[in-house]
C-alpha cells in the first residue's frame, strides 16, 4: 500500500494498473474464515474494523487501519470474536475461487 499525500489529505493506493480482485468481506460475530491457503494469489487485507488474524501459527489482533498481507501459500484465516469484523480483500494474481485450498472449517467444506 502507498500513502499519497495531497494538499487537502491523503489516499491509499493499493493497485496501480495491476490486474486484482477486489471485495469487502464480513464476518458475523463469532465465526471465522476457513484455515485456508492459495497457490496461485497473494492478498492484501485493509481492516475497516478491528478483529482478529491468524497467519501461519501466530495470532493477533488487529484494528481499524491495520493491513495485512497474505503471501501465496501461506496459511490464514480471520476470526470475529464479539463483534463482526469487516475487511478490503485485494487479490493478486491469476486465479479462480477454486485457489483456495481449506484446511480446517466450521462449516464442514473440507475436502478429503
Amino acid at each position: 500500500m502507498k500513502n499519497v499525500k495531497r494538499p487537502w489529505g491523503n489516499f491509499k493506493q493499493f493497485a496501480f494498473n495491476e490486474k486484482c480482485t477486489v471485495k469487502v468481506l464480513t464476518v458475523n460475530p463469532h465465526q471465522e474464515l476457513s484455515l485456508q491457503k492459495h497457490k496461485r494469489r497473494k492478498e492484501v487485507w485493509f481492516f475497516l474494523t478491528k478483529g482478529y488474524v491468524r497467519i501461519g501459527d501466530n495470532k493477533f489482533k488487529v484494528r481499524k487501519g491495520d493491513q495485512v498481507i497474505i503471501k501465496k501459500g501461506q496459511v490464514h484465516r480471520a476470526i470475529a470474536r464479539k463483534n463482526q469484523v469487516m475487511f478490503l480483500e485485494i487479490s493478486f494474481g491469476k486465479f479462480s475461487e477454486k485457489d483456495e485450498i481449506r484446511l480446517e472449517d466450521e462449516y464442514g467444506r473440507v475436502k478429503k
